[in-house]
């Protein structure tokens, strides 16, 4: 099911972004950030599930059949990929588990019982190589070097996106059978340092991700995560523009801005929800597509025409929360989880 207009988007409007992000899909099924540049698989899948919302299921099918072909004996993915190699060879804990999220989104959006045990594989693979590199203090490393070193610190934003996606493989897991505890007690060990010790990661408190990824993914709920995002609106709100990138420059972008909506509708903010997503529509270009950010007060889109499939993603996932028209339209807020009892 396709949402319905949602704020400044028609059905229509919506497509078209989708397509847009289509048309940076390679023959192998890999979705590139924009024409010639790289994919990193957090985005892909990502993408891929913008794809679906949109009704566009056989490209995102092809998105997740790359995700299967590539991944590597370990459970991982390389950082960065180019349409004929890899550009990074490192390992990022947070792309590699975030497969487990699109998988669900995709089964939610489909009913696909097929999809879902020929991806099951893929899924346990990722999750048991990242829950494989939690340490005994609770912490996940950002990211494994070539040597299959552990980087030396966490990250809130990823680790909070960890979470999600293990609470996410926990219900496809229980769905098929296949309980798996020990990803159960990661995302508690997890879930209990976002909590009471995120003094323990490492600061990125410019980045807006670090202030509302608590939010969106369900670390903190209720007043706790009301008064969080309250705390700092108007440092990264740039009036009635958008959400910043990072705090101290005039620049906003379009993923931070649709993800930020969505982490204040987690909270039952739905007026400021949808303040924020329309704000957006300024970054959108002819075709549907949008445009990564903008610098203000002079208008000028950095980087330069930049337009990325992660921030239209972004657009059309925020879409579908608004709209709510699907099982699958409020995955992406930590409370809004499934429990797949059919």
């Amino acid at each position: 099911m396709q949402p319905e207009s949602v704020g400044a988007l028609t059905e229509t409007q919506i497509r078209a972004t989708a397509s847009a992000i289509s048309e940076q899909q390679t023959a192998s099924g890999l979705i590139l950030w924009f024409s010639d540049g790289h994919a990193d698989t957090w985005n892909h899948t990502e993408a891929a599930m913008a794809l679906s919302t949109a009704g566009l299921v056989s490209a995102a099918g092809r998105a997740y059949e790359w995700l299967a072909r590539s991944q590597r004996p370990d459970g991982s993915w390389h950082h960065y990929y180019l349409t004929n190699g890899v550009e990074d060879a490192k390992v990022d804990t947070n792309c590699c588990a975030y497969v487990a999220t699109g998988v669900l989104h995709h089964f939610l959006t489909t009913n696909d019982s097929n999809f879902l045990e020929e991806m099951w594989p893929t899924v346990k693979k990722a999750l048991d190589f990242v829950v494989g590199h939690q340490a005994a203090s609770g912490h996940i490393p950002w990211a494994i070097h070539t040597s299959g070193t552990p980087w030396s610190y966490s990250l809130v934003t990823g680790s909070s996106s960890i979470l999600h996606s293990l609470r996410c493989g926990v219900v496809l897991a229980s769905h098929l059978n296949q309980e798996q505890p020990e990803w159960e007690f990661a995302a508690v060990r997890l879930a209990s340092l976002l909590q009471s010790h995120e003094s323990q990661f490492e600061p990125k408190r410019r980045w807006a991700m670090d202030w509302y990824y608590p939010v969106l993914t369900g670390v903190l709920t209720g007043r706790e995560a009301s008064r969080r995002l309250s705390a700092r609106f108007e440092e990264f709100a740039l009036g009635d523009r958008g959400v910043r990138c990072v705090s101290d420059q005039p620049w906003i972008t379009t993923a931070e801005t649709c993800e930020c909506a969505m982490a204040f509708l987690a909270t039952g903010d739905e007026a400021t929800a949808h303040k924020l997503f329309e704000s957006i529509q300024l970054l959108r270009d002819d075709d549907g597509a949008y445009f990564t950010g903008m610098v203000f007060p002079d208008e000028i889109t950095f980087p330069d025409n930049e337009r990325s499939t992660y921030s239209s993603a972004a657009v059309v996932l925020a879409a579908g929360a608004l709209g709510n028209k699907s099982p699958a339209s409020r995955l992406l807020l930590g409370n809004g989880l499934p429990s797949l009892d059919f």
